[in-house]
């Protein structure tokens, strides 16, 4: 039978055995490399503050969620709690789990806190969110942390149509918690067979109205933006600025190559969807790097008399629903910074075979909106609408 042994012999151990960093050392060191920061206190002292980027993992479910959080063993990992004496207690453990560079902040939260280094104070769900939210709380690629980002994101949708309107709905109810929508058209007894942010009573009024009027009846915790203009390149740049990911629900090639343009110079990441009769499209633009944009996937729009309108060539009314959804499930992702978004690959959508498939297309290093030599402004706008309809409207 193992030597019964007091507090005092446990920290006297663990202090021969788990190194000790100081709050200055540390700071010093994120600033140049980034060690994983782990937070061992409990909820309810984290809500005062925590260091910045540090992961909250408590001591209590260390060992249950360590490997989740750092799976990597020879990562260096720097413990804290609230003085420094459950974080050296929580490292003896970690290198007995076979973790071989495990530190401890000596004087904890109370010494960094002390010595005037910068804090972040955690974003806390009310208990309302709590309950709304709570299947996300239960995964743990988005948890609180997560619900955190969505609440705090801010999504442009162009076009409150066919495919905006599912986008938008299941975006509010995620709880992203800023939407705005780029529209100028009125709702039309004809949109209400696949747009189904509006309804039969709404017909003349404006779009973005009847959007936000059915977003914020959803779900309260979503601002929603009305811009009752028509996306034009005079407005691009100034509409999409204060966003953080644009969902480009246009029916004309003109406005998906502006939508691209200005989310290239922005760097913004810009998740398009198209509709056509039974089939449909998606993928995901995120701007940098070597990652193509929609110019590398179509470097010039079909001639109209390829590309005939909705009106012309009709679409199916549950397609969107189809292509929207894949939108908002891309738009959640980039958000929350997991999976691995449509970029690079174009996803087609068939709905008479019910079949889905994959095309692959890369960077064009000629493209002339993110080649090689890319554009310093916005492209000229193409002037021609084909693939959609009536030239002035943005959705689909």
């Amino acid at each position: 039978m193992a030597e019964a042994k007091t507090k005092s012999e446990l920290l006297k151990v663990a202090r021969t055995q788990v190194p000790e960093v100081t709050p200055a050392e540390l700071a010093k060191e994120l600033q140049s490399r980034r060690p994983a920061v782990i937070d061992v206190r409990e909820k309810d002292e984290t809500d005062q503050g925590i260091l910045p980027g540090a992961k909250q993992v408590p001591r209590g479910f260390l060992e249950l969620r360590i490997e989740e959080t750092i799976a990597d063993r020879d990562a260096d990992v720097v413990l804290y709690c609230a003085g420094g004496t459950r974080s050296l207690l929580a490292g003896r453990t970690l290198q007995e789990m076979g973790y071989r560079k495990v530190r401890s902040l000596r004087g904890g939260y109370g010494a960094w806190k002390d010595a005037g280094l910068p804090v972040e104070v955690p974003f806390r769900l009310t208990h309302a969110q709590r309950n709304r939210y709570s299947r996300h709380l239960l995964i743990p690629e988005v948890g609180e942390a997560g619900q955190a980002k969505l609440l705090k994101a801010k999504v442009l949708l162009i076009g409150a149509g066919g495919l905006g309107s599912p986008a938008a709905l299941y975006l509010a109810a995620a709880g992203v918690g800023r939407l705005g929508i780029v529209d100028d058209d009125v709702v039309d007894e004809s949109n209400l067979q696949r747009q189904i942010l509006h309804d039969t009573e709404r017909v003349g009024m404006p779009k973005t109205e009847s959007a936000r009027q059915t977003i914020q009846k959803l779900n309260p915790d979503v601002t929603v933006d009305e811009h009752r203009v028509r996306l034009t390149r005079e407005n691009a740049l100034e509409l999409f600025r204060p966003y953080d990911l644009i969902i480009d629900g246009s029916d004309n090639f003109g406005t998906r190559y502006l939508v691209n343009d200005a989310c290239v110079l922005l760097g913004k990441p810009n998740v398009h969807g198209s509709i056509f009769r039974f089939d449909g499209q998606a993928t995901t633009f995120i701007p940098g790097g070597d990652r193509p944009c929609y110019r590398c996937l179509f470097p010039e729009p079909p001639p109209p008399e390829l590309a005939p309108s909705c009106q012309e060539a009709g679409v199916l009314g549950v397609l969107p629903g189809v292509i929207g959804l894949i939108q908002a499930v891309e738009g959640v992702k980039v958000i929350l910074g997991k999976g691995e978004p449509l970029v690079g690959r174009l996803l087609l959508y068939d709905a008479l075979e019910q079949r889905f498939r994959e095309v692959k297309y890369a960077r064009d290093r000629e493209c002339p909106a993110c080649g090689e030599h890319p554009m310093r402004e916005l492209l000229p706008e193409y002037t021609e609408a084909s693939c959609a309809v009536a030239p002035r409207r943005a959705s689909a």
